[in-house]
């Protein structure tokens, strides 16, 4: 904090927005006292323990200081229940990447509900809150239509500030999120950071992100990602195998953490890093992701691709590291495993524990994923074929210890076709 920095008080059960927020005693009611204020380096925004503030949202446009960032949290007796937003499909705001996607079947403009959003924001911290989206106060909206409103816990845009720095989200349950159930890159899910292209990227440099950090929250049913950082519109820069660090310092992402996250039911995939320069993924839990991509659910998709989701992965990085996680009951589709080393260069997988995932333990994902390293891993019963090559040169399994189920391949069916290297792993055939 500075010496200038104020603390605003906003409980929904004592508060009134004819106050000026300062004291608890002075609290606001509602979260639209604050969307109006300008927010000033060190200030804080805490929220009353036990507050629900149903059909409300967050949007912050201002930012922090390295040395004072702008918190936005809790305060009061913490044997109360976190403060709880529940946007309902409100805090509409428009996503447009000002470009397509790398595949011409990716939505990339369209309309975005947040329970909480940062843009173009910096140096902000959110912690020990509650958040929702819930679709079903939303007349005349069906669970899986195509053109469902994307909807999301926390959103984080870069777009016309260059580098945006020093993103926090610590301790948030984020569960009930009903977004669109194929829109992969929009801000869609639990926590999706994404970057769009600038109005005058000559002026700003490329909108991309520093210093992200995501630990310790529980996200729970949300459509479509868990957690997802950050898939920008500077797509066409990572294009090939051999990827330098040069295009990421320019182009992506620097010192990625997501960590000791729990992330339960995803409609798709469970937690990726995208466009990172050496980002490190650890501790967390992917649980029974995937729940939408099957035909009961994914039943409307129009021209957008396939059914496509895994557990734990990265796209497009560069020697990411993701170690101690664990990712149990990936549901079958045309990927499903637990882990997917994704058209990037030098991804390591150490010391994660995989379990009883329909599509198997870890793929190495076509010719673009190079230089790729799976070592001192135990995979528990994973289904559907253990290891999917797919095409890839050049993947290294090392000191693994495999626990298949009889009748069950080692190589998933029709995900051969690729070289890997193997290095005193250790398979054991059981039930």
């Amino acid at each position: 904090m500075t010496g200038l920095s104020r603390t605003y008080y906003v409980s929904a059960k004592t508060g009134s927005d004819q106050n000026d927020g300062q004291t608890p005693e002075r609290a606001f009611a509602s979260l639209f006292a604050v969307n109006h204020m300008s927010l000033q380096p060190g200030d804080r925004v805490l929220l009353e323990r036990g507050s629900v503030f149903y059909g409300q949202y967050l949007q912050v446009t201002d930012s922090g200081s390295a040395d004072a960032p702008i918190v936005i949290g809790a305060y009061g007796d913490e044997e109360e229940a976190a403060p709880c937003i529940e946007a309902c499909g409100q805090g509409i705001w428009y996503q447009d990447y000002g470009q397509p996607l790398d595949a011409p079947t990716h939505v990339y403009h369209g309309y975005v509900s947040s329970a909480v959003l940062l843009y173009d924001a910096q140096y902000i911290l959110v912690e020990d809150l509650e958040l929702t989206n819930s679709g079903q106060e939303i007349i005349g909206e069906r669970y899986s239509q195509a053109d469902k409103m994307n909807r999301t816990g926390v959103a984080v845009v870069a777009k016309d500030k260059g580098v945006r720095r020093g993103i926090t989200l610590r301790r948030l349950w984020i569960h009930d999120v009903h977004g669109n159930v194929y829109d992969k890159h929009m801000n869609n899910g639990g926590i999706y950071m994404t970057a769009l292209r600038p109005e005058r990227e000559e002026v700003t440099g490329a909108a991309r992100y520093s210093d992200i950090t995501v630990e310790g929250c529980f996200v729970y049913r949300v459509s479509r990602w868990g957690i997802a950082v950050g898939y920008t519109y500077a797509h066409e820069q990572f294009r090939g195998a051999q990827l330098s660090e040069d295009t990421f310092l320019k182009y992506g992402h620097e010192n990625v953490r997501i960590s000791d996250n729990y992330v339960k039911e995803a409609g798709g995939d469970g937690i990726t890093v995208m466009y990172a320069l050496r980002p490190l993924v650890e501790h967390n839990l992917s649980d029974s992701a995937a729940c939408e991509i099957n035909d009961r659910i994914y039943s409307d998709p129009g021209d957008r691709m396939g059914k496509v989701a895994a557990g734990i992965w990265p796209w497009k990085c560069k020697d990411a590291c993701f170690r101690y996680n664990e990712a149990a009951d990936t549901r079958l589709n045309q990927d499903g495993m637990a882990y997917d080393a994704d058209s990037g260069d030098g991804t390591v997988y150490e010391y994660n524990y995989s379990r009883q995932n329909e599509g198997g333990c870890v793929m190495f994902c076509q010719q673009e994923a190079i230089h790729n390293t799976f070592r001192k891993n135990v995979s528990y019963d994973d289904l559907g074929g253990t290891i999917s090559p797919a095409e890839n040169p050049d993947a290294l399994l090392e000191d693994n210890v495999f626990y298949v189920r009889e009748g069950v391949p080692f190589v998933r069916k029709h995900m051969d076709g690729g070289r890997f290297e193997q290095i005193n792993n250790r398979v054991i055939q059981c039930w």
